[in-house]
């Protein structure tokens, strides 16, 4: 039977011959810590078989007698080794392609290219096929971050192509008139109140516009800041109806209210009256004469309801999925006047329900086309 002395010195024996193997595995992985990583899964191998074969040996020489014996066991132990490397190196070459392929991945997503689904499927091991999931992710994320991205910047070009056209217009009347006054080519007294009015309504027209930016800059800024309190959507609808009443009587088309019940709801009120006076004054302007626009709002514990229908003749399918695009105006855009924005009006309405939390769409009916806010029934946090 063994005793623990020789316990002991065997144990010890293994240890030092394990330390100093891990001792050189880890010197060598440092000196080489900028080389492949089949290097170091090489070294990696090599230090464990080294630790073991010397342990091994450190025992046997301890144990063994027989200088045949020990010798013996030195060629089983070697032997063992490389074949124990043979293996190793084999299986480390999948662990290599694997981390190529990672490359290649991150090679082509720093490039703004797609990585291969075969190339992504490749990959083994739990770490790195968890890796190449989220540079699947990250690739997805940056594509549609990109897309939306050329889109803004298509809208930003398209806002800049229409306030620039709509800003010249008043501004080009606005000189001429100040330049027809000035020099007294128009002194006649009913001219220059002709005039006087007119470069009002140029004023009145530009300042719309600008404050139309100003809103849809905040907005999209995330400066927004919404003051909530309960609003009665009969009396709010009443409240726009009679300031849009006169457009509606200068364009000819009739204004119905229609409202169910008591609806309410938790919102800003200014900001709620900005949204249905956009989507009223867009109905009004798109209808013809002797058509009617309806003002609807109804709510329940799911949230509310406002919804304004028109006799536009409907929208084109191509245009809907854009009609809430900054700056867009579909085929039947017009010059702006009696103070119509820059086609600004339903991308501020988005933007400020969006902003309650809830939304605006539009649909196609029969004769025209409706516009719905709906609202959710909590108030926004």
């Amino acid at each position: 039977m063994i005793g623990w002395y020789d316990v002991l010195v065997v144990a010890a024996a293994a240890a030092s011959a394990g330390a100093a193997g891990g001792a050189l595995g880890r010197l060598a992985l440092r000196a080489l810590r900028h080389r492949s990583i089949q290097l170091a899964l090489t070294i990696v191998v090599l230090t464990a078989v080294a630790v073991v074969a010397a342990a091994i040996i450190a025992v046997g020489a301890l144990m063994l007698v027989s200088g045949h014996a020990l010798a013996v066991l030195m060629a089983g132990v070697t032997a063992s080794a490389l074949a124990g490397l043979a293996v190793a190196a084999a299986l480390g070459r999948s662990v290599v392609r694997s981390s190529t392929d990672l490359q290649e991945a991150v090679r082509r997503l720093g490039v703004g290219e797609a990585p291969e689904a075969q190339t992504l499927a490749g990959i083994t091991g739990a770490e790195w096929a968890r890796l190449a999931a989220d540079l699947d992710r990250a690739h997805r994320s940056l594509a549609e971050a990109s897309l939306r991205e050329r889109a803004l910047e298509a809208s930003r070009r398209e806002l800049v192509s229409w306030v620039s056209h709509d800003l010249r217009t008043p501004l080009a009347g606005l000189r001429a008139m100040a330049e027809a006054l000035e020099d007294q080519v128009v002194a006649d007294g009913p001219t220059v109140l002709v005039y006087h009015r007119q470069m009002r309504i140029e004023v009145e027209r530009l300042t719309v516009m600008i404050d139309d930016l100003f809103e849809l800059s905040r907005i999209n800024a995330g400066a927004l800041r919404l003051t909530l309190a309960t609003v009665d959507l009969g009396a709010l609808v009443d409240e726009v109806v009679a300031a849009a009443a006169p457009l509606a009587n200068r364009r000819r088309v009739h204004l119905i209210a229609e409202i169910d019940g008591s609806p309410s709801t938790i919102a800003d009120s200014a900001q709620l009256n900005r949204v249905l006076r956009n989507l009223l004054a867009n109905a009004i302007w798109h209808t013809p004469d002797d058509g009617t626009v309806t003002v609807s709002t109804s709510g329940d514990a799911t949230g509310a309801l406002l919804a304004v229908g028109d006799e536009c003749g409907g929208i084109p399918e191509s245009d809907l999925s854009r009609l809430f695009d900054v700056g867009f105006r579909g085929n039947r855009a017009r010059s702006p006047e009696d103070g119509h924005g820059a086609g600004l009006g339903l991308a501020i309405a988005t933007g400020i329900a969006a902003a309650h939390r809830g939304r605006v769409a539009v649909t196609n009916v029969s004769g025209g086309c409706r516009f719905e806010v709906r609202l959710p029934g909590d108030s926004p946090a």
